[in-house]
Protein backbone atom coordinates (compact mmCIF):
# COMPACT_ATOMS: atom_id res chain seq x y z
CA UNK A 1 0.00 0.00 0.00
CA UNK A 2 1.46 3.37 -1.07
CA UNK A 3 -0.91 5.49 0.89
CA UNK A 4 -0.36 9.25 0.74
CA UNK A 5 -2.78 12.60 1.43
CA UNK A 6 -3.14 15.40 -1.24
CA UNK A 7 -4.87 18.97 0.04
CA UNK A 8 -5.99 21.27 -1.91
CA UNK A 9 -6.53 24.77 -0.77
CA UNK A 10 -8.40 26.29 -3.64
CA UNK A 11 -11.10 23.40 -3.04
CA UNK A 12 -10.95 22.98 0.61
CA UNK A 13 -10.71 19.41 0.26
CA UNK A 14 -8.49 16.61 1.35
CA UNK A 15 -8.02 13.59 -0.46
CA UNK A 16 -7.04 9.77 1.17
CA UNK A 17 -4.99 8.18 -1.94
CA UNK A 18 -3.28 4.75 -2.15
CA UNK A 19 -1.15 5.13 -4.75
CA UNK A 20 -3.60 6.38 -8.02
CA UNK A 21 -6.65 5.13 -6.18
CA UNK A 22 -9.19 7.57 -4.13
CA UNK A 23 -10.03 6.06 -0.88
CA UNK A 24 -11.44 8.93 0.98
CA UNK A 25 -12.64 13.01 0.54
CA UNK A 26 -12.76 15.21 3.52
CA UNK A 27 -13.93 19.03 3.71
CA UNK A 28 -11.12 20.88 5.50
CA UNK A 29 -10.65 24.53 6.72
CA UNK A 30 -7.25 26.44 5.64
CA UNK A 31 -5.38 29.55 6.77
CA UNK A 32 -6.38 32.98 6.01
CA UNK A 33 -4.91 35.47 3.93
CA UNK A 34 -2.38 36.44 6.47
CA UNK A 35 -1.22 33.09 7.88
CA UNK A 36 -1.76 31.03 4.73
CA UNK A 37 -1.49 27.22 4.58
CA UNK A 38 1.87 26.17 3.28
CA UNK A 39 2.30 24.42 -0.07
CA UNK A 40 4.70 21.96 -0.62
CA UNK A 41 5.92 18.28 0.22
CA UNK A 42 5.69 16.87 3.66
CA UNK A 43 4.93 14.27 6.35
CA UNK A 44 3.07 13.20 9.21
CA UNK A 45 5.61 13.19 12.45
CA UNK A 46 3.77 12.81 14.71
CA UNK A 47 -0.25 12.08 16.79
CA UNK A 48 -1.37 13.69 19.35
CA UNK A 49 -4.74 12.58 20.76
CA UNK A 50 -6.76 14.83 22.87
CA UNK A 51 -4.42 17.76 22.45
CA UNK A 52 -6.39 20.45 24.07
CA UNK A 53 -7.86 24.08 23.18
CA UNK A 54 -8.44 24.34 19.55
CA UNK A 55 -7.48 21.37 18.04
CA UNK A 56 -10.28 18.94 18.73
CA UNK A 57 -9.97 15.71 19.40
CA UNK A 58 -6.57 14.74 17.50
CA UNK A 59 -3.66 16.40 16.23
CA UNK A 60 -0.90 14.92 13.60
CA UNK A 61 2.21 17.19 13.02
CA UNK A 62 3.38 17.98 9.48
CA UNK A 63 7.22 17.85 9.17
CA UNK A 64 6.74 21.53 8.66
CA UNK A 65 7.46 22.70 12.29
CA UNK A 66 3.71 24.06 13.76
CA UNK A 67 2.00 23.42 11.29
CA UNK A 68 -0.77 20.36 11.00
CA UNK A 69 -3.95 18.70 10.42
CA UNK A 70 -6.10 18.54 13.35
CA UNK A 71 -9.87 18.12 14.47
CA UNK A 72 -11.57 21.18 15.28
CA UNK A 73 -13.67 22.45 18.78
CA UNK A 74 -15.31 25.09 15.88
CA UNK A 75 -17.41 22.58 13.08
CA UNK A 76 -18.66 25.85 11.66
CA UNK A 77 -15.16 26.37 10.21
CA UNK A 78 -14.75 23.55 8.27
CA UNK A 79 -14.83 24.97 4.64
CA UNK A 80 -13.97 28.14 5.13
CA UNK A 81 -10.25 30.39 4.97
CA UNK A 82 -9.55 30.72 9.11
CA UNK A 83 -6.71 28.69 10.47
CA UNK A 84 -3.19 29.90 11.25
CA UNK A 85 -2.37 27.78 8.20
CA UNK A 86 -2.63 24.41 9.70
CA UNK A 87 -5.42 22.32 8.39
CA UNK A 88 -8.64 21.92 10.01
CA UNK A 89 -11.46 18.72 9.85
CA UNK A 90 -14.17 17.51 11.71
CA UNK A 91 -13.40 15.56 14.72
CA UNK A 92 -15.36 12.29 13.12
CA UNK A 93 -13.42 12.46 10.59
CA UNK A 94 -9.63 13.49 11.41
CA UNK A 95 -10.00 10.10 13.98
CA UNK A 96 -11.20 8.34 10.58
CA UNK A 97 -8.12 9.53 8.80
CA UNK A 98 -5.63 9.10 11.17
CA UNK A 99 -6.68 5.50 11.75
CA UNK A 100 -5.48 5.39 8.12
CA UNK A 101 -2.60 6.90 8.07
CA UNK A 102 0.88 6.13 9.72
CA UNK A 103 3.68 7.79 10.80
CA UNK A 104 5.55 8.55 7.46
CA UNK A 105 2.59 9.04 5.51
CA UNK A 106 3.50 12.03 2.86
CA UNK A 107 1.63 14.87 2.47
CA UNK A 108 1.11 16.79 -0.75
CA UNK A 109 -0.35 20.41 -0.54
CA UNK A 110 -0.97 22.60 -3.42
CA UNK A 111 -3.41 25.90 -4.74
Amino acid sequence: MTIWIDVSVSKRQLKLYDASVLLKMYPIAIGKVLTPTPTGNYMIVNKEYNPGGPFGVLWMGLSKPHYGIHGTNDPSSIGKEVSHGCIRMFNDDVTELSSLVTIGTNVYIHR
